[in-house]
């Protein structure tokens, strides 16, 4: 036995018991410590592979029209929209809007009534319109179709939100697109006193975003 070893190791001990305590009552293996780092990096190296897009609603519109013999156009005051990835490619996407209904404004009282009333928005008992994108085609350098779960008066159907993208490369730019969809398919049969509506609605999205954390979004084309 190697006293002169020994009496090393029970040196140091006591140096260490002087300065922190809890190291001499908790012996930890080096290979423990490593498996603890590596742990505690991976959660914040997963995070970082994955873009980070912020949707910013001040600069941002969604709008309405609809043909008419009486124009009936209107924004959409109070939503919400978020866009994540999954990956670094951009066809993982998903675009999430909420809409309240009762926020419609077409410049008109009497117009806007009529919209939120039951032959219309019925935002008594629905009073949220929401889109969910389902799928992500990239059909140009900077053009996407998105298939996506549209819900208007408590029914969900497939619909189509063609975009085009800003600002690739950037930390900042914009989609904006449309979506149009046959407001008889959502049970908007009625009509409007006075006023010929066509069947056809069409929705234009403007979002604003900004690049706030991960990598760039890699593109198809």
């Amino acid at each position: 036995m190697d006293l002169k070893g020994l009496k090393a190791r029970g040196n140091w001990s006591h140096i260490c018991s002087k300065r922190d305590p809890a190291r001499v009552r908790t012996h930890t293996s080096p290979m423990a410590v490593l498996w603890l780092v590596v742990f505690c990096a991976f959660p914040s190296a997963n995070r970082a592979q994955v873009p980070v897009y912020e949707v910013t609603p001040v600069e941002s519109t969604i709008k309405f029209g609809v043909d008419s013999s009486v124009p009936i156009k209107g924004t959409f005051d109070k939503w919400s929209a978020s866009i994540k990835f999954s990956s670094t490619d951009a066809r993982s996407g998903v675009l999430d809007i909420e809409i309240q209904a009762d926020s419609v404004d077409t410049g008109s009282g009497l117009k806007d009534n009529k919209l939120k009333g039951k032959d219309f928005f019925d935002v008594k008992n629905s009073p949220i319109i929401t889109f969910k994108s389902t799928r992500v085609v990239q059909t140009g350098p900077n053009t996407f179709d998105l298939e996506g779960d549209f819900t208007i008066r408590g029914v969900t159907k497939t619909e189509k939100l063609t975009l085009t993208s800003t600002g690739k490369g950037s930390t900042s730019g914009s989609i904006d697109g449309t979506m149009a969809f046959d407001r008889k398919d959502y049970g908007m049969n009625k009509g409007i006193p006075f006023i010929k509506i066509a069947n056809r609605v069409e929705v234009n999205v403007s979002l604003k975003w900004k690049w706030t954390g991960g990598p760039p979004l890699v593109f198809q084309q």
